[in-house]
């Protein structure tokens, strides 16, 4: 199995248990698996990739909006069905960039999240923009990725260091 690949069973939120060597595993990030790490393995590739791949994605998106548009003129619904469906899709995709955008440095709450569902389907072009526009800085997620990674890192070397030699054979105070 390659480095690169996580587990697909890794919940969520975890360190991703230990790696073999000793110490927690990396989480793995969607279309980056750990290479967000050491930025490996076709890491500067996987991210142009992704930012481009996410403003293709968006303004593919736009495009069928704009038939739908097209398609709701054409029916002669009126002025006010039209801006009402524009200004929907409108903030509907400015939430959605807001959601994505801050899902990048700090957890959701999976409630929260289920509640928010149509809304972020609806706003779906301002997840692609806000995945367009991380991946010109860094891999989607990495920021709170390596901060998690770092803390576990710290904690499983404090707990590490503590321990020198068998504690059975240890000598007992009467």
């Amino acid at each position: 199995m390659s480095d690169d690949i996580g587990t697909p069973d890794t919940p969520a939120g975890s360190s991703g248990g230990t790696a073999p060597g000793g110490g927690p595993r990396p989480e793995p990030l969607r279309f980056f698996g750990t290479t967000w790490v050491k930025h490996d393995n076709g890491y500067p590739a996987r991210r142009a990739g992704v930012a481009v791949g996410s403003l293709a994605a968006a303004v593919a998106s736009c495009l069928v909006l704009r038939f739908a548009y097209e398609g709701i003129r054409i029916a002669d619904t009126g002025s006010f069905v039209t801006v009402l469906i524009i200004v929907m899709f409108a903030i509907c995709s400015a939430l959605a960039f807001r959601n994505t955008w801050e899902g990048f440095g700090k957890r959701h709450d999976p409630q929260r999240q289920a509640s928010l569902r149509g809304l972020l389907a609806i706003g779906f072009v301002g997840s692609l923009l806000a995945y367009f526009f991380r991946s010109l800085t860094e891999a989607p997620g990495e920021k709170l990725h390596r901060e998690e990674y770092e803390k576990a890192r710290e904690e499983y070397e404090r707990r590490s260091s503590r321990r020198t030699g068998n504690p059975s054979k240890k000598k007992r105070r009467r």
